[in-house]
């Protein structure tokens, strides 16, 4: 069984609903399973503490269970065309990962979500990728051949899924669902076959 870690971070929840399609992505494939996961917020006054457990939502990731991963789908709400604090405070963290090579060979995809149509979503996407390339990781996008790409006039990108929230609506368009799903699927099939 493959197991992949979909790890995220999400202020509004429309980072956490494409986590959520893309967890039925790696779910749609023969002998994978998906492990759902969040980061706690950080503090810019001081350290934050957070509960071992959150109150509501998935567990927080550990660096044993992203050791442990066969392939990683990373998202988070864009910051100024990058990743959301949180979310890079994790990365920053997984330097012992690195020096063993943990992470090397394994797949990994990107999402991302905007308050608006032209917000970053793929300079963020791209941004993302760097700590993971740093890692060895390959990274996978979603190819034309989802018809999707073509149509979507909202999110989604060769880069990664990613969700705009035209007119402040946080809710995913039938699109957007689709290529998280179809990003999940990618990165699970791939997993399998580095697995072979």
């Amino acid at each position: 069984m493959s197991k992949l870690l979909v790890l995220y971070y999400s202020r509004h929840g429309s980072t956490a609903e494409l986590a959520r399609q893309a967890v039925r992505g790696v779910e749609s494939q023969v002998g994978c399973e998906a492990l759902l996961r969040t980061v706690p917020a950080v503090s810019s006054v001081c350290e934050a503490t957070a509960p071992e457990v959150p109150g509501d939502g998935p567990p927080y990731a550990t660096l044993e269970e992203l050791a442990a991963c066969d392939g990683l789908l990373l998202g988070s709400p864009t910051r100024f065309g990058n990743m959301a604090a949180p979310l890079k405070y994790f990365l920053d963290g997984t330097s012992g990962l690195w020096m063993q090579a943990t992470l090397a060979g394994k797949p990994f995809g990107v999402f991302t979500s905007t308050a608006s149509l032209h917000g970053g979503q793929e300079t963020t996407l791209l941004t993302m990728a760097i700590p993971l390339l740093h890692h060895g990781m390959l990274y996978c996008g979603l190819p034309y051949s989802e018809a999707d790409l073509a149509s979507t006039r909202t999110g989604g990108t060769p880069y990664g899924a990613s969700h705009a929230a035209l007119e402040g609506t946080t809710r995913l368009s039938d699109e957007e669902r689709r290529l998280a799903r179809a990003l999940g699927a990618r990165v699970a099939e791939i997993a399998v076959r580095l697995s072979r």
